[in-house]
């Protein structure tokens, strides 16, 4: 496989960093003991390779998946959010409001007929009508929205190869 360019730090990501990154991917809270014993390589040298792709900006961090329903928060959507006019300071306000609204899981700033895709979880269809009502449509640079409902949400197979087990 040919070594690919990080976009963070212009350094190459090399095999041994590809598989690292889809093992740890996979079982994140693992020890660097175990990773290194499934992958068949030195703790010290996982333990390094894991430093240096968090140092590079490659690994930004952990993230916890939740169970949305179990919070409280069953009903997930997706709202297209087009604007009427592209003010710089408007699509920034849009932007920063949107990301701080409770419920607000993603914002995607998009090309296309729409402008922004903004996927919630609420604890009802009520809920969902106020983000709309109360939180986006009230900018003036927003000139309508369509919501739909998520029924299903799959992970895809991402960007790294599947760590072999």
């Amino acid at each position: 496989m040919p070594t690919q360019q990080s976009p963070t730090s212009g350094s190459p990501v090399d095999d041994l960093d590809l598989r690292v990154l889809a093992a740890f991917a996979q079982t994140p809270d693992t020890t660097v003991k175990a990773l290194a014993q499934a992958l068949r390589i030195p703790e010290s040298t996982c333990a390094y390779r894991l430093r240096m792709l968090r140092e590079r900006g490659i690994i930004e961090g952990l993230r916890a998946h939740l169970d949305l329903a179990a919070l409280g928060h069953p009903v997930q959507a997706m709202i297209r959010v087009r604007l009427g006019n592209h003010s710089k300071a408007g699509v920034e306000a849009l932007f920063d409001d949107l990301v701080h609204t409770a419920g607000v899981l993603q914002v995607f700033h998009i090309a296309g007929a729409d402008d922004f895709l903004v996927h919630v979880a609420v604890r009802d269809a009520a809920a969902l009508r106020d983000i709309v009502l109360e939180e986006i449509t009230i900018h003036e640079v927003v000139r309508a929205t369509e919501t739909q409902l998520v029924f299903e949400l799959r992970e895809g197979v991402g960007v790294l190869p599947r760590a072999q087990g």
